[in-house]
C-alpha cells in the first residue's frame, strides 16, 4: 500500500491541506501582532509589542517541553485537534475582550484579558506546531515545506487584511477597533475550517494513509487514531517500537540542526516585532510605517519559504547551515545604525533580508534533518527541533527588551 500511493493519488490535495493548516497554526497570533498599533493606542505605557510575545512564548515552550518529552505516548490526532480548537475559542474570546466587553476602551483589566488570550495562543501553538511538524516528519519533505509556507502565508494574509481594514476604517469612528474585531472574526472562522480539514479531510487522503501506515509498521503508536479516522486499523503489538533511538540519542546526532534553528529564531525575534514596531524615529510614512515594516517582514518571509523548492538553491550542507545561521547576527549592528541614523528605506531593505533568511533557513533545516530514521524517531526529532525553535523565539523576545536600555520605559 505504501508503494502504491506514495507518489500517487492525494499528494497534491495533502500539500494544499498542509498549507491551509500551516496558515491556521499562526493565523490567530499574527492577527494579534498585526494590530499592534491598536494596542499601542489602548495601552501606551505597557509595551504590548514586547509584553504579548513574552506572555505567549514561555507558555508555548513550557507546554511543548512536556509534549516533546511524552510524544511517543500522545495521541497526535487529539493533540492537533485540541490545538486548533483552542485557537478557535481564543479568537472568539478576544472578540469579547476587545470588542463587546470593553467597547474598545483601554485599562489594566482589558490588558490582562488580552495577555491571557495571548497565553492561550501560545498553548495552542505548542500543541499544533510540534504535533503537525512531528506528524509531517513521518511523511515527505514537501508536506513540511508546505506547512511552513502556510505559517508564513498567515503573516502575509493578516498583514494584508490589516492594511485593508486600516484604509477602510481610517476615517471612521472607532476605526481601529472595528478593524481589530473583523480580524478576529475572520481568524475564528479560519480556525474552524482547520478543525474540519484536520478531522475529516486530511486523514482520509490516500497518500497520508500510506505514510501513516508505514510509520505504524515501524512501531509508531502516535498515528493509530488518525489511521482509524482514515478507515485503517493498526496493530498495537509491534516489537519495532522497542528498537527506536531515544530523544537524547536523536538530539546528540542532530545537535547542529537544533542549534542552527535556535539561533535563527533568536536573532529574528530579538528584532521583530518589538524593536521594529517601537522604533521611535519619525518617518514620512507616519502611522503606516509600522504596518509597512510588518508587511515587508511577512512577505519576504513567505518568499524565503519557497526558495528551497529550487533544488540548486537549497542549502544542504550541515556545516554551512550552521555558519549562515550564526552570520545573521551581523544584522544587529546594521539595524541599530539604520534605526539611529538611516531613513525608512534602509530599514525596509534590512527587514526584507531579515524576513527572507528567516523563511529560507527553517525550511532547509526542518526538511533536511529527519532522514534515515524510523517513523517514531522522525516524529520525535520533529518535536525536538520545534522545541528548539520555540526556545529560540522565547530567547529572542526576551532579548528584544535590551533595545530599550537607555531609552526609558
Amino acid at each position: 500500500m505504501a508503494i502504491q500511493f506514495e507518489k500517487g493519488e492525494g499528494k497534491f490535495a495533502a500539500t494544499v491541506v498542509c498549507w491551509l493548516l500551516g496558515i491556521g497554526c499562526l493565523f490567530s497570533w499574527n492577527s494579534m501582532v498585526s494590530i499592534i498599533d491598536y494596542y499601542a493606542i489602548l495601552f501606551p505605557k505597557y509595551h504590548p509589542a514586547r509584553v504579548l510575545p513574552i506572555v505567549y512564548q514561555p507558555l508555548a515552550v513550557g507546554v511543548l517541553l512536556i509534549l516533546s518529552y511524552n510524544e511517543a505516548k500522545i495521541n497526535t490526532r487529539k493533540r492537533n485537534l485540541f490545538g486548533y480548537f483552542l485557537f478557535f475559542m481564543s479568537s472568539l474570546m478576544i472578540l469579547v475582550v476587545i470588542g463587546l466587553g470593553t467597547s474598545g476602551k483601554g485599562g489594566i483589566g482589558t490588558y490582562v484579558g488580552i495577555c491571557i488570550v495571548s497565553g492561550a495562543f501560545g498553548v495552542g501553538d505548542a500543541f499544533v506546531q510540534g504535533g503537525m511538524i512531528g506528524d509531517l516528519s513521518l511523511m515527505c519533505p514537501d508536506f513540511i515545506q508546505s506547512f511552513l509556507a502556510g505559517m508564513a502565508a498567515s503573516g502575509v494574509l493578516t498583514t494584508g487584511l490589516r492594511l485593508i481594514t486600516k484604509a477602510a476604517f481610517e476615517n471612521s469612528r472607532n476605526g481601529l477597533r472595528k478593524g481589530a474585531m473583523m480580524y478576529f472574526a475572520v481568524s475564528m472562522l479560519f480556525e474552524l475550517l482547520c478543525l474540519i480539514l484536520y478531522a475529516y479531510v486530511f486523514p482520509k487522503l490516500p497518500t497520508v494513509k500510506c505514510y501513516r501506515s508505514k510509520a505504524a509498521s515501524e512501531g509508531s503508536k502516535t498515528v493509530f487514531a488518525d489511521l482509524a479516522a482514515g478507515g485503517i486499523q493498526a496493530s498495537e503489538e509491534n516489537p519495532a517500537y522497542m528498537a527506536r533511538l531515544n530523544n537524547k540519542q536523536l538530539l546528540a546526532q542532530n545537535m547542529d540542526y537544533a542549534i542552527a534553528i535556535f539561533v535563527t529564531f533568536v536573532l529574528t525575534f530579538s528584532i521583530f516585532p518589538g524593536f521594529l514596531s517601537e522604533d521611535t524615529r519619525k518617518h514620512s510614512l507616519g502611522s503606516w510605517y509600522v504596518l509597512l515594516i510588518i508587511a515587508t517582514q511577512n512577505v519576504s518571509n513567505l518568499i524565503g519559504r519557497y526558495i528551497p523548492l529550487i533544488d540548486s538553491l537549497k542549502l544542504k550542507s550541515r556545516r554551512w547551515l550552521l555558519i549562515v545561521s550564526f552570520s545573521r547576527f551581523l544584522l544587529i549592528p546594521c539595524f541599530y545604525y539604520a534605526a539611529k541614523y538611516g531613513d525608512q528605506g534602509w530599514m525596509i531593505m534590512l527587514t526584507s533580508f531579515l524576513g527572507l533568511s528567516q523563511g529560507y533557513l527553517p525550511v532547509c533545516l526542518l526538511t533536511g534533518a529527519p532522514k534515515n530514521y524510523k517513523g517514531p524517531e522522525k516524529n520525535a526529532l520533529g518535536n525536538l527541533l520545534v522545541l528548539f525553535l520555540g526556545g529560540g523565539v522565547l530567547a529572542g523576545v526576551t532579548l528584544s527588551w535590551v533595545w530599550l536600555i537607555g531609552k526609558g520605559w
